[in-house]
């Protein structure tokens, strides 16, 4: 079973930064994409990046510009860098991965920007 364990969030200023990581252990297979997510109070869980294997991305258009996703295969390990935060990124944010035919997620962790 792959545990995805989230670090990094907290409680920063606007136009602050933040980085988040997200480490996958316990798969045999190996990690294919890695993303991650965030769910605002009362909204949808939507997407904020993805990266595959070979390091080709895919950001939510409300984050272009600010944040970076990378990954790091040795260790099977996904950071979301995320700069020039805004009141409107609080969010849990959720690390997702897949591999093989299988998914899943961490448990999250909390992005709150203050004005």
């Amino acid at each position: 079973q792959v545990q995805l364990v989230e670090s990094g969030g907290g409680l920063v200023q606007a136009g602050g930064s933040l980085r988040l990581s997200c480490a996958a252990s316990g798969s045999r297979a190996s990690i294919n994409a890695m993303a991650w997510y965030r769910q605002a109070p009362g909204k949808q869980r939507e997407l904020v990046a993805a990266i595959t294997s070979v390091g080709s991305t895919n950001y939510a258009d409300s984050v272009k510009g600010r944040f970076t996703i990378s990954r790091d295969n040795s260790k099977n390990t996904v950071y979301l860098q995320m700069n020039s935060l805004k009141p409107e990124d609080t969010a849990v944010y959720y690390c997702k991965a897949w591999w093989g035919l299988r998914q899943g997620w961490g448990q999250g962790t909390q992005v709150t920007v203050s004005s």
